[in-house]
This record gives structure tokens, C-alpha cells and sequence, in this order.
């Protein structure tokens, strides 16, 4: 496999368009946490001057130990982009034709799939490692001491980072042309599935959190009014949550695999 890596690594790291998009990623996600950061500090202040700071927002979003959700939360917002970079990457394959060109030359069509989520769980951990800095960078211009309590708000952000990359490859894989697979796949990630999710939880009592996409957007609730929330909403039920992720996860690797490996090359 690390063969395969190394190969993949050839084909990537003089492609402009990896780079830039990213560079882009990387980007957004500070700017992003910075401009949320602003607006919530200037409201904490306002409300602390009016003394009910504490008694609807809770504790200061960017501090600890609430930045590692905060951050996770804000940043899941640009989680479209790794899979937009997933998508361009395995179509130019189909369109360039590099697929078969692999296959001539030794490879198999699973080390040529497997090769590819590899790089999607790869890229997952790039987004969660910038995810981790951003929130230490930000955590430490605060008063509260350093503290790792919340911390699996991190790890819920590698879970919904590799689900959203592997929605991607599944999309790429069934329509293996670019710009049809880039609009499918921001129209359902972006935009269909709330709004379906919005009517199952208006007529089916709440189930539309159990949606692929949705599953994992609900490991990570905003960590806004938090006395308010405890109030007023039912708490992730985490176990059931994290159950349905992971058995999304298998259903995605196991249409990938069974897509590629038995379509006409």
C-alpha cells in the first residue's frame, strides 16, 4: 500500500489544482473560526456588560474547554471542499483514462480503490489535525487554562470529515464525470439533504437526523446558549449517533467497492 501512496503522491504533488484547493481548505478554516471568533467575543462583551453573559451563552465559545466543539462545529461548514478535491481527483482518472493506464501496469482494481479511500482518510486527518490547531491557537488568547475536556469533539470532526469524503468518492464512482459529480454532490451535501431532513423532522418525529451526511453533522451540536439548550433540547444521544455513522461508513466503502469493482473500465 505504500507503494500504491507513493505513486499517488507522483500524480499529486505537481497537480495545481490539488494545491490550490488545499491551500484554499487550510485557509477557510482559520479565517472562518477568525470571523466567528470576532462576532462572538463582541456579543460575549455586550451581554457581560449587561451582566447576562454567562446566563444565555454559557461558557466563552473560543475558550477552554469549549473551542475544541466551537472549532469543530465552524469548520464543518467547509467540509465540502476535501470532497470537492476528492471528486475532481478521481474523475480527471476516468476522463484522462489513468485508471486503466494503472491497471495495465500491475495494479488491481481493488489496490486502485483502495488506494483512492486511503487518500480520503488521509485527507480526513489533514482536516482534523488543521481543525486541532485552529482550536489551540485560538483556546490560548483566552483566560481559561489549557485543557483537553471536549477534546472528542476532534475526533467526532475525523469521523464527519471521512464520511464526507467517501460520499464523494461514491458520487465520483457512479457518475465519473466532473462537473456532474461536483453539482451532484454540493447540491446533497450542501442542500438536499436539510432540507429533507428539515421535513422528516417536521412529520416523522425527529428521524431526519439520522440521515448519511446528517448522522455525523449531529456528533457536533453548536455549543451556542448552552443554558438554554439544556432547557429546551434533547441531548445527542451519542451512542445511537456514532452506531449509525459507523454503519454508514461500511455502506459507503462497501457501494465504492462493489461499484468499481465490477463496472466496465
Amino acid at each position: 500500500m505504500l507503494k500504491l501512496l507513493k505513486i499517488e503522491w507522483l500524480k499529486l504533488k505537481n497537480y495545481r489544482t490539488f494545491w490550490i484547493l488545499t491551500s484554499l481548505y487550510m485557509l477557510s478554516i482559520v479565517g472562518i473560526n477568525f470571523i466567528v471568533f470576532k462576532i462572538q467575543e463582541s456579543i460575549f462583551e455586550e451581554k457581560q456588560s449587561k451582566g447576562v453573559a454567562e446566563l444565555l451563552i454559557g461558557n466563552r465559545p473560543y475558550s477552554f474547554p469549549t473551542v475544541w466543539q466551537m472549532t469543530a462545529f465552524v469548520s464543518s461548514f467547509l467540509l465540502f471542499l476535501p470532497g470537492l478535491l476528492m471528486i475532481i481527483f478521481i474523475t480527471n482518472e476516468f476522463s484522462y483514462k489513468t485508471h486503466r493506464q494503472n491497471i495495465i501496469d500491475g495494479w488491481s482494481r481493488k489496490d486502485f480503490i483502495s488506494v483512492k479511500i486511503l487518500l480520503a482518510f488521509l485527507l480526513a486527518i489533514l482536516s482534523t489535525i488543521a481543525v486541532t490547531s485552529t482550536a489551540v491557537g485560538f483556546g490560548l488568547q483566552l483566560n481559561n487554562p489549557f485543557s483537553f475536556e471536549k477534546f472528542e469533539y476532534i475526533g467526532y470532526s475525523l469521523i464527519e470529515a471521512f464520511s464526507y469524503n467517501l460520499v464523494a468518492i461514491l458520487i465520483a464512482i457512479l457518475v465519473r464525470r466532473g462537473g456532474l459529480a461536483i453539482g451532484i454532490y454540493f447540491i446533497y451535501a450542501v442542500v438536499l439533504e436539510d432540507v429533507v431532513k428539515l421535513i422528516m423532522n417536521r412529520y416523522l418525529d425527529n428521524t431526519g437526523r439520522f440521515l448519511p451526511l446528517q448522522t455525523t453533522d449531529e456528533l457536533i451540536p453548536v455549543p451556542l446558549f448552552q443554558n438554554i439548550q439544556r432547557r429546551i433540547m434533547e441531548p445527542p444521544n451519542y451512542p445511537l449517533l456514532l452506531a449509525f455513522a459507523g454503519v454508514y461508513i461500511l455502506l459507503y466503502l462497501f457501494f465504492i467497492n462493489r461499484k468499481f469493482l465490477r463496472s466496465d473500465l
